[in-house]
């Protein structure tokens, strides 16, 4: 039995079933939090995230939310659009790729050192799938860091993230992770949405 078969009929429908690559081909260099959800994002970065190491930005744009002062081996980002990821300026390479259609990752068993989404789950159709090669990718150990708001772009949030709250979310979060095979999940309330935008981390370590 599916780790998802308890949702119901339609839970990954999008109201706009039309084609992603579409919807993201014009580029938007703009943060989809404000700054001071990025301020915390960037905080929580700099603790759990390994200097030297290897990281995925999976859903990246021209931002990637890093601290500044602290250097990795490498970044790779992946997202929707060319444009957006050539101008990500803490990016060794990208690649463009819709998940939906191909959630397989072309990166090696336990090449990477950390991962991170930021405020971009809620657009997956296949989220198992798609963390379960995060995973794969990911060093024993190594943490995936799952980062939400209250934003996104709700004609192409899938429906059962439309119909659940804050707290839904990280339980939803928490069930990808667990059914992708992540382990020692851990959620962290960065923002509680009084003078910023809210801010959620979900995190969990690959076996």
């Amino acid at each position: 039995m599916s780790a998802l078969s308890h949702l119901p009929p339609g839970a990954f429908a999008k109201e706009d079933s039309g084609d992603d690559a579409a919807f993201y081909a014009e580029a938007r260099l703009k943060t989809h939090i404000d700054d001071a959800a990025i301020g915390a994002l960037t905080d929580f970065y700099r603790v759990v995230l390994p200097p030297g190491g290897a990281l995925l930005d999976l859903m990246s744009s021209w931002v990637s939310h890093l601290p500044p002062e602290v250097v990795y081996g490498e970044v790779i980002g992946h997202g929707m659009n060319t444009e957006e990821l050539a101008a990500n300026p803490r990016l060794s390479r990208g690649f463009v790729q819709d998940l939906n259609r191909a959630p397989r990752l072309d990166l090696a068993d336990a090449s990477l050192d950390a991962a991170m989404i930021c405020v971009g789950v809620q657009y997956l159709q296949q989220p198992v799938a798609v963390l379960a090669e995060v995973g794969r990718a990911l060093r024993p150990g190594a943490p995936l860091v799952v980062s939400y708001s209250n934003r996104c772009f709700p004609t192409k949030a899938v429906a059962v993230w439309r119909t659940l709250g804050p707290q839904g979310h990280a339980r939803l979060i928490e069930v990808y992770l667990e059914a992708a095979g992540f382990t020692g999940l851990e959620v962290h309330r960065l923002k509680d949405g009084a003078a910023s935008d809210p801010l959620t981390v979900v995190m969990g370590r690959a076996t």
